[in-house]
């Protein structure tokens, strides 16, 4: 509660424009690597200790693919660049990894599908500049790797950076309880893509999702009483320790701590689920050989639940914005999320794992999720997906931190809608040449790569 009131939507308006003065919307435009800039795979591999180091070679293999793998996987690395970009000093909640694939659908807790950010292991408080900067490069790294051409590139990094301003503008005009009542419902983008055959595709793809709640890779192997998790390694697998009494009084007592994050309605609800069986699980790229954990429950009638624990280590902002004031990483985690998501699962909670010390936050297993089926290299498709990022960033960042204060330094022109397509071809080419730096790292061995 705020007891002293606070600045009109004008006078912050106003604010925000005078802001330009300090730091001009053209100089977001330039990129050049710091002249102490560390050595790329270093800061690339500093962030491995803790993980599980069996599974980094599936990690380096993974950003071996392409540039784009390697910048999925290399947010530690953007995090120093921006660090030295220019900012206003506003800061919001930050996604703190936005890349383009982290945006996509998933249910809401009514079961619709809506389209947001998908991914907070890194949130942080933070300047928003670096989130919109992420994900315009990631666009244009996205649209080289797929071959597209350059022109289209622009027009999705345009697309992406104007549909941000546009939105945010908005934002700054509706009441606070309107914008945090917002959501972008899925059916409607997907009925304003611009292609006939992309819009069937993306149809398709919602009636498959809402269909199937968990993939078919961890559905149960056996029924009654010896139901498990299906080991699929090295991506799913059992260590021996998890088939043991030991390690399941281990596991049922931190649930009991993660019960205890849960609002009271959802943790009632829980309790209605038995724990069956945990195992490893090897996902994404950034977050490959960090600790995660697939654990299925099941209710009286039989019916299961997937439960994801994922491991949350600091975030790879902290260093240039501050550590979190979270009492864990897992709780840093949930809290980003409930602020900026527009819906959250309902299941949204953390816990510290002893022996050693870890902290997690835990989800719902792809509960509808969809992880877009853009085509980068269709030039519309590209613009209009872009387009829907910027939107939902827009509004994870209205509902996050002062949108007025954002909007009146963005203007209505397209000056920093110019200056981030530069930014983005410049950090494109930074990227390149730090994945040709992955790339002899490998080769010379001092990476080790397992496809």
């Amino acid at each position: 509660m705020r007891w002293l009131p606070r600045a009109s939507i004008a006078e912050r308006l106003k604010v925000g424009r005078g802001l330009r003065k300090r730091v001009p919307r053209k100089s977001h435009g330039r990129w050049k690597a710091s002249a102490n800039r560390p050595d790329p795979i270093k800061l690339l591999v500093e962030p491995d200790a803790g993980r599980i180091l069996a599974l980094l070679p599936i990690r380096y293999g993974r950003m071996q693919q392409s540039p784009f793998a390697f910048m999925r996987g290399a947010a530690a690395v953007m995090a120093y660049d921006l660090s030295h970009t220019p900012r206003i000093g506003v800061r919001v909640q930050a996604c703190g990894d936005c890349h383009i694939m982290n945006f996509g659908a998933f249910a809401s807790p009514e079961r619709n599908l809506i389209f947001d950010i998908n991914d907070f292991d890194e949130t942080l408080p933070a300047p928003w500049e670096w989130d919109v900067k992420r994900l315009s490069a990631s666009i244009e790294v996205a649209g080289r790797t797929a071959g597209t051409g350059s022109g289209s590139r622009e027009s999705a990094v345009r697309a992406a950076v104007r549909s941000y301003r546009e939105h945010l503008a908005e934002y700054a005009a509706m009441p606070s309880l309107e914008v945090w009542y917002q959501k972008i419902d899925f059916q409607d983008l997907v009925d304003r893509v611009p292609t006939p055959g992309n819009r069937k595709r993306d149809r398709k793809a919602a009636e498959e999702a809402q269909r199937r709640t968990v993939p078919d890779a961890v559905l149960p192997l056996t029924s009654g009483e010896n139901t498990k998790i299906k080991d699929h390694p090295p991506l799913i697998y059992h260590l021996p320790s998890q088939r043991t009494a030991e390690y399941r009084r281990h596991a049922a007592s931190s649930f009991r701590r993660y019960r205890d994050s849960l609002s009271m309605p959802y943790a009632d609800l829980f309790d209605r689920f038995e724990l069956l069986d945990v195992a490893l699980k090897v996902v994404g790229i950034g977050s490959v050989a960090t600790f995660c954990e697939v654990a299925l429950f099941r209710d009286e009638q039989a019916a299961p639940l997937f439960l994801q624990i994922k491991e949350a280590r600091a975030s790879v902002l902290e260093p240039y914005a501050g550590r979190s004031k979270s009492a864990t990483h897992g709780q840093r985690v949930v809290s980003g999320q409930l602020l900026m998501q527009a819906a959250s699962d309902i299941f949204l909670g953390w816990m510290v794992g002893l022996q050693p010390r870890r902290d997690f936050y835990v989800r719902q297993l792809r509960d509808m999720k969809i992880a877009m089926p853009v085509d980068p290299k269709d030039p519309e498709d590209l613009a209009y997906f872009a387009d829907a990022c910027g939107w939902a960033l827009a509004l994870a960042h209205a509902r996050a931190g002062d949108p007025a204060m954002i909007a009146g330094y963005l203007g209505s022109s397209d000056a920093f809608d110019d200056a981030l397509v530069e930014f983005a071809k410049g950090y494109a080419d930074q990227t390149e040449s730090d994945y040709d730096a992955l790339l002899k790292a490998i080769k010379s061995g001092r990476i080790k790569v397992e496809h």
